[in-house]
Formats: C-alpha cells, structure tokens, sequence
C-alpha cells in the first residue's frame, strides 16, 4: 500500500531495487566483451602462440643429482674424561667430519670459485658472449665481459642445488645444466672434490695436532697425562691413515649422477596455459579501458 511507512521493510525493498540495477550492469558488461570479442579473441591468441613458440624455443635444462651419505666420525665427547677435555683442547675430531661443515664448504663461494677456474667454466656458463670460434669474449667493453664474481653469482644461483634430509641425513647435490652429461659430470667432479678438499683440510690439522699433542707430551712428567696425551697421538695417527687412504672422507656416494634424459624445465605445458591466461586478462582489460575512453556515458563507465 502506498500509505505504509517508509521504514518498514526498508532492506527488503533495498535489495529488490538493487537486483534490476545490477542485472542491468552485468547485461552492459557482457555486451562490451561482446562487442570486443574478436579483439579478445586476437589478443588472446597471440599470446597463446607466442607461448608455444617460446617454450618450443626455451633452452632445455636437466637435472643431475648424486645422493651421498655422511662419513662416519667420532666426537670428541665421546672420549673419557681428561682425555676428552685434551682432545677439544687440541682440536681434535675422529672420524669423517661433520656434514655441516661439508655443505657449508659446498656452497662457499673460494669452493665454487675454484671449481669454475680449475675447469674453466666461465666461457661455458656466459657461452652467449663468448666467440669460440675466435677464444675472446664477443665484448670489448671490460665491463660487460663476466668474471669469476659473475660465475659464481651464476653458479650458485642457477646451477647447484643442495637439499639436506635432516631425519636421515642423507644429502642431495644437484646441478642444473643445458647438456645432461656435463650436468652428470660436474655433479660427480664436486662430490670428488669436496671430499679431497676436506680430507686435505683435516690432513694439515691432524698434522698439526700430532706435533701439538707431542709438543705437550714433552713439557709433562706425570705419567697418566703422558699416556692419556699418547692415547691422542695415537687417535690422530689413525686419523690420518683414515685420510690418506678413504677417498669418500666426508660423504659416500650411495647414487652417483647419471646423465639425465628428462628435463627439468621449461615446463611447456604450463607455460603455454600461464601465457594463454595472462593474453585473455589482458585482452579483456583492454577491451574495457577502450570503452571507457570512447564513451563518457555514466551508465556504461560506472
């Protein structure tokens, strides 16, 4: 009835006023991407071959990995008393090594540096601007040829991947490459000579422990601490057998790196259907910003 007050039943009678308003600017919406369809539709398809296009063109990259398990050791902790408290004292560690401090070398840029050098990996990793035809750089410019920083950079960002299990602490080294056996190839050469970095590494201080240890064992007269320091000398001198003759020190190999026959990216699939989606929301934001350019009507631009 047209007498009843205005308040009553005010948010049903809102919402049926608003129901045609709506539907009204849903009708104008559709007829802009209506009348923009073959727009929409070119755009959308342009990106779309140029997806296929470039994940046809993309570089293939692989992936090869080596899984390794930590070497054995044994803490100092586990020694007995003032032997123990001698042992830390001298900077003793029986055994492999921690695996720590394998993955910390791993990923330290003087180990990466080293290996890029020793191998001469700079012209391969920037093989864009390198002139193999010629051996020098396409570039004139010294600021524009890559150096070690850059390979480095490159190396540690691009290529290796190291993902530690903390449950079973087994690791994985991978690398990431264009060419499946060099991928293969490298991946092996680091786990090789992370291993004899480390057991140089603990060769020189097992070595320099012996003549600490003997040093000490010269300056005492009582004969427990004598045959306690005896006892150490010994552990070092078998420490440095263990290293001299174990090629897998601070990791074994239970998976050497094969050379992979699957890529790891690009993802072509995923690539065309991410370009695809992308040209469709763009074609329909340009479709709409047209509209609102050409027509200044409040209705349509609202």
């Amino acid at each position: 009835m047209s007498d009843r007050p205005s308040g009553e039943h005010g948010p049903a009678s809102s919402a049926a006023y608003l129901a045609p308003e709506e539907e009204i600017r849903l009708v104008e919406l559709w007829n802009i991407v209506w009348a923009g369809k073959w727009q929409i539709i070119g755009i959308t398809f342009v990106f779309a071959v140029a997806s296929v296009i470039y994940a046809l063109t993309a570089k293939e990259w692989y992936r090869a990995e080596v899984l390794l398990a930590p070497a054995e050791r044994t803490d100092v902790s586990s020694l007995p008393g003032q032997l123990g408290g001698l042992a830390a004292l001298a900077g003793v560690n029986v055994g492999g090594g921690d695996s720590v401090e394998a993955i910390a070398t791993l990923l330290s840029r003087d180990f990466a540096g080293n290996f890029i050098t020793d191998l001469n990996l700079i012209p391969v990793l920037f093989a864009d601007d390198w002139d193999a035809d010629n051996q020098r750089w396409i570039s004139d410019d010294p600021d524009a040829v890559p150096d070690i920083r850059d390979a480095i950079r490159t190396f540690h960002e691009d290529i290796l991947r190291v993902d530690e299990d903390r449950g079973s602490g087994l690791v994985t080294v991978a690398v990431e490459w264009t060419d499946p056996d060099e991928a293969a190839a490298w991946a092996g050469v680091l786990v090789e000579r992370l291993n004899a970095e480390l057991r140089a590494r603990t060769l020189r201080e097992a070595e320099a422990n012996v003549a600490y240890l003997q040093e000490e064992m010269q300056k005492t007269n009582v004969v427990t601490l004598q045959q306690a320091v005896g006892r150490l000398v010994e552990s070092e001198l078998q420490k440095l057998m263990l290293a001299r003759g174990t090629k897998e020190f601070a990791f074994r190999i239970i998976d050497p790196a094969q050379p992979p026959d699957r890529r790891v990216r690009p993802k072509r699939s995923l690539i065309v259907v991410v370009g695809t989606f992308f040209g469709g929301v763009l074609s329909l934001i340009w479709v709409f910003l047209a509209q609102a350019l050409r027509s200044p009507d409040p209705a349509v631009t609202r």
